[in-house]
């Protein structure tokens, strides 16, 4: 992991401590079987250094503001968490970027702060989850949102929530029913037809899409069954997304999504501060240590400066000038990362 890898990180969370405060008046504590994080910038801004990361784009991630029934108070908090969002990054111009929260699942009024953040705040794009409260992305009446999302040529980050069905007890959420919850929302929007009917939103893919990549033609192939659409333009809508490398860039996961994906459409994520740092670690090391260079150069910052151009636009933040001290730590950090990464892979017996 390079200090000097100068990657954009698409898929790293905010927690700001009004919105821990309100959580915990609902008597939420934790999100998808984690508890949350402790969150500041200050901290986020080590991580990035960590990673070699010069700009992050901070979302929201589940429950978002869906645990909120009120539709008033849901879209407050959209507009507090999209204005507190802002601020982050006028005050640290270069390093943050933000998807703007949504008061899903009330496409109407999200479709208002959506042009509201994207107009006026400049949001990077907005974030969806898969699913609010049991209602997914791709069915119907959501279109005054995607009309909206698609006359701005927005960019939608999807993040997964927990599954609307009970757990299953020894399984967190987010070790497995996350994956699920992308792959369904992606599924009804390909099935629905709204990358087709919405070709300039941008979706991104949490997670290297779920399970998208592998199961994507056993997906093409019942969708185009059930529409008598042809598989191969099912498999052409399955790759139009961009997909993230958040937890998925392991020796495994990595050769499917890079063999899938179009070329340009995967980049680089950490999910930090909900994976905690080392296993951001671990994930950036298996990226760095298992493509080429030009691949590596593509997933850590050229693809996301060719989908969000302002970052093209504006050179990297240079990194900072750290303590001697520091740089050490960070170096000793990289290398037991790499050596725990390797000692983790399977054999090939």
């Amino acid at each position: 992991m390079s200090p000097s890898a100068q990657r954009i990180d698409v898929h790293q969370h905010v927690v700001p401590d009004f919105y821990r405060d309100e959580l915990a008046e609902a008597g939420i504590a934790d999100a998808g079987g984690r508890a949350l994080p402790a969150w500041n910038p200050e901290s986020a801004l080590r991580l990035m250094d960590l990673l070699g990361t010069t700009t992050s784009i901070l979302s929201v991630s589940t429950p978002g503001t869906g645990f909120l029934t009120e539709p008033a108070e849901a879209s407050d908090l959209a507009r507090r968490l999209n204005d507190h969002s802002a601020a982050l990054v006028s005050d640290h111009p270069g390093r943050f970027g933000f998807f703007a929260a949504l008061p899903m699942p009330d496409t109407d009024a999200s479709a208002t702060e959506a042009a509201r953040a994207l107009d006026e705040l400049r949001a990077d794009g907005v974030t969806l989850l898969a699913n609010s409260r049991g209602t997914y992305l791709g069915v119907d009446g959501q279109d005054a949102l995607w009309r909206t999302l698609d006359d701005r040529g927005a960019v939608v980050f999807i993040h997964p929530a927990e599954l609307p069905a009970p757990p299953v007890d020894g399984i967190p959420a987010f070790a497995a029913d996350f994956l699920l919850d992308t792959t369904r929302a992606t599924y009804l929007l390909v099935r629905n037809g709204i990358p087709r009917r919405y070709p300039n939103i941008r979706f991104i893919l949490s997670h290297a899409g779920g399970f998208v990549p592998y199961s994507s033609h056993r997906m093409a192939l019942t969708i185009a069954n059930d529409t008598a659409r042809s598989p191969l333009d099912v498999l052409d809508d399955f790759r139009s997304f961009y997909f993230d490398t958040a937890l998925s860039s392991s020796p495994a996961a990595l050769p499917t999504l890079l063999a899938f994906a179009r070329p340009g459409h995967v980049l680089f994520g950490s999910d930090w501060p909900f994976a905690p740092t080392p296993a951001g670690q671990y994930f950036a090391g298996g990226l760095d240590g298992n493509v080429d260079t030009a691949t590596l150069t593509a997933v850590n910052r050229t693809n996301a400066e060719a989908l969000f151009p302002r970052l093209a636009a504006t050179p990297p933040t240079p990194p900072p000038a750290l303590p001697a001290p520091v740089r050490l730590r960070h170096a000793v950090q990289r290398s037991a990362a790499r050596l725990v990464f390797k000692l983790l892979q399977p054999g090939n017996d």
